[in-house]
Formats: structure tokens, sequence, C-alpha cells
């Protein structure tokens, strides 16, 4: 079965925003064993939006398109596929009772606009949007299937997982399963070269990519069952781990605060922290982590040398090292641990720029670690953005704790006579 996705919105012609929706679905498509051939862009035009769709038609068994579903004049996407097939919209009353209660619900009113949200073409059937106003359509028509949602990433993926990736059901040519391996503190070709014996095995195949949480491993397997595949999938993964498991922080969605988190949460600690150039960044990374309560003690801001003193830092220590300096750095983890009675403190000042301060470089950053009366300072300097610079920092502090946290459990295992069998 051969796919293809069609990303509607003239936003995404002008960059005004990303195409994630069609890098998500493109992932989804694998797994069900649909065959993606082609990703098109199309503004809100009528006439280039209907020949796309009368193109996708012509060269592929099922059209996925996302966007022009809302309530406006340049929302075309019902009437683009109504022109390429040649049908009438018509407004169907159940879907305009359920749009009117959407509204209703809300004590507000609805716009006559919205109404074309309640209509469909006769090969069409409606697609509810539980979490939004915009229902989406399911087309299927001479052999062909046509599914339309919401350009809302949210709206979007909620009414694919629930309805259409159950409709259009396998492929028929097989399953592609994939499972991503993360790893941190590691290069991406520092990766490569210790994999590299398993870099060119025809199936499954092993991919390394870098991306701002560390440098993934992506295992691919392509087998005639789900089961065979990740079958295949846990064979293979063994042989990685055995090769990289020192650096794996966790699979697939997983994020590092999150794997710190489990961490934290099984050896009974908590952490706490004091930011300076990092603005709160790595305080909002934990506290993004659902259950982040459980483990995080909480964090300050602290962005001048007299909060930083009133945080804790003693005076004496901003005097002769200043507020740019790992000693500095590593007075704020300390103070962050013991002003909350947390066993961890992480600690980061930088400079962020557009200009030096204390005679430091834009660039410049200190981050600590005071950890059960164990502590570290990593000095680093990097020639970036501003945001760059902050997301950067915290990785690295991320990654300290990590590491510490790995570390203790190792050391636990190896003395419970466990071994060094590593995480499943």
């Amino acid at each position: 079965m051969q796919a293809e996705i069609i990303a509607v919105g003239t936003e995404l012609l002008l960059g005004e925003i990303l195409d994630t929706n069609s890098q998500y679905l493109a992932q989804q498509l694998t797994g069900l064993g649909i065959d993606l051939f082609f990703v098109t862009h199309v503004g809100d035009n009528m006439g280039r939006l209907s020949e796309t769709v009368q193109r996708a038609l012509n060269r592929s068994d099922v059209v996925i398109m996302t966007g022009g579903l809302g309530p406006t004049e340049d929302d075309l996407t019902r009437e683009a596929i109504a022109a390429a097939l040649g049908e009438t919209m018509t407004v169907r009353p159940e879907l305009e009772e359920v749009l009117r209660g959407w509204y209703g619900k809300r004590n507000r009113p609805m716009p006559q606009m919205n109404i074309k949200q309640a209509t469909l073409i006769p090969s069409a059937s409606a697609i509810d949007n539980p979490i939004g106003t915009a229902p989406g359509w399911f087309v299927e028509t001479n052999g062909k299937k046509i599914a339309c949602m919401p350009g809302v990433p949210h709206e979007m993926k909620k009414m694919w997982e629930e309805q259409v990736a159950p409709r259009l059901g396998m492929g028929g040519g097989g399953v592609l399963v994939t499972r991503t391996l993360k790893t941190v503190g590691i290069g991406e070709s520092n990766v490569a070269e210790v994999v590299q014996d398993l870099i060119h095995n025809p199936n499954p195949t092993l991919a390394t990519y870098a991306k701002q949480d560390g440098v993934h491993l992506r295992i691919a397997a392509k087998a005639e069952t789900r089961d065979a595949a990740n079958s295949m999938i846990a064979d293979f993964e063994a042989k990685v781990r055995a090769l990289t498991n020192h650096w794996i922080y966790g699979i697939d969605d997983e994020t590092l605060a999150a794997a710190i988190g489990k961490l934290l949460v099984k050896q009974g600690l908590k952490v706490a922290t004091m930011e300076s150039a990092s603005g709160g960044l790595l305080g909002s990374y934990f506290t993004d982590t659902p259950g982040a309560s459980e483990w995080y003690a909480g964090g300050t801001i602290a962005y001048t040398a007299k909060l930083k003193v009133l945080a804790g830092v003693p005076q004496e220590i901003v005097d002769t090292h200043g507020t740019i300096a790992g000693e500095t750095a590593l007075a704020m983890a300390t103070a962050a641990r013991q002003q909350t009675g947390a066993d961890a403190g992480l600690g980061i000042v930088g400079v962020a720029g557009p200009s030096e301060v204390e005679g430091k470089s834009v660039g410049t950053f200190h981050i600590a670690l005071d950890f059960l009366g164990q502590t570290r300072v990593v000095d680093s300097h990097w020639s970036t953005t501003r945001l760059e610079l902050k997301r950067r920092a915290v990785m690295d502090a991320l990654y300290i704790l990590w590491r510490a946290l790995e570390d203790r459990e190792e050391a636990a295992t190896a003395v419970a006579g466990a071994g060094g069998a590593g995480r499943a």
C-alpha cells in the first residue's frame, strides 16, 4: 500500500511554522507497513490544492491530509477534495448539532461561518474530534482512501491514534518496527566508532543521529508481523547495548529528566537547583516530567549577586571569585541542597550574551553538582545563540547528575552481587 501526505497551509510555505505533523505521520506509517512515497506542502489556494489532491489520488492508495479544516474562507481542504472528486458538499444535521453543542457547553454563540465544519460529501464520513471544533473526513472512493485531520498537532495525533490508524489497518507489505536507544555523554562519531561492526547489518539496521538530548541509536527491523520484528529488535538490541550501555539513559520517548527522576525515586533521593544564566530552564525540564514532585525539591533563579547571597551563597565566594566562576556555581549547588534538604544540588552560572560579564566571554558556563558529599564542576565554552547556550548548560547539568546516579546504582548492584547486567 502506497501513501502520500499533503500538509495544507500557506504558513508552511512561508516558513512560519514547522511541519511536525508530516514527520509524526511518516513515523507512524512505517509501523503499519504502509510505504510513504511523497510529502507535499501546498498553500491555501483552491486551484493548487484540488490539483494536488487529484495528483495524489492518481499515484497513491492512501492520501493523508492535515490542515485546512477550519471555518474561515482560506480553509479549503474540504472544498478541494469535493472538487477533485466531482462531489457536492452538504450540511449534515447530526454534525451541526454536535458543533452547536460544543459551543453551547462553553456558553458561546456559534459563528455562522463554522457551519462549513458540519459538511460532508457522499463518499466521506466524519471523524470525531473530541478536543476541537473541526471534525475530520475519511473518504473511500474507487479503491482509494483519503484521511483529513486538523493541522493542530495535538488534535491531529489524537484523531490519528484513535480513529484513522485503525481504519487504515495494516498495509500488507510487512511491518517496520523501530526502537531508539538514547545516549548522553558521548559524541556521535565516538558512538559510530563503538558500534561500527553493527552499522552495516542489513536487517535489523542501525543508524546514529545527533539530537539535542544526546546521540540516538535507531534500530529498525522489517518482518511479516510486528511480533517477529520485535523479536529481531530484541536480539539486536542486546548486541548494541553490550557496546553502549554505559551511555544509554532511555529508549524512544523517554527524556533524560525522566530517567533521572526514576533513579532518584529508586534510590530514595531528591535534587534541588539554583540557576543564574539558564534562567530556570533546568527546573522547567524537571517539572515537565510527570511525578517530579516526588524527587524535585525545588529551585531558585538567582540572577544577581545579591540574590545569590540571599539564597545562601557565601558573600566571600562572590567577592573573591565573582558571579561567573566554578566556585560560585558549586556554592550555589551546595546552597540549593542545604536550603531544601535535598540530597543533590545543581548550580549553573554563565554568560549567555550579548556581551561579556566580569571579563568572561559570551559562551562561558560553569555547572556544578553537590551530591552526597561529592562535588563536580564542569567548565564549558560554546559559540552559539543565547537560547542554545542555555539549553547546552542544562544538558550538561542533567548529564553530570545522571552519571552520578548511574555510578551509584552500578556500585550498589556490584555490592549486592548482581554483577554488571545493566538496565533492561
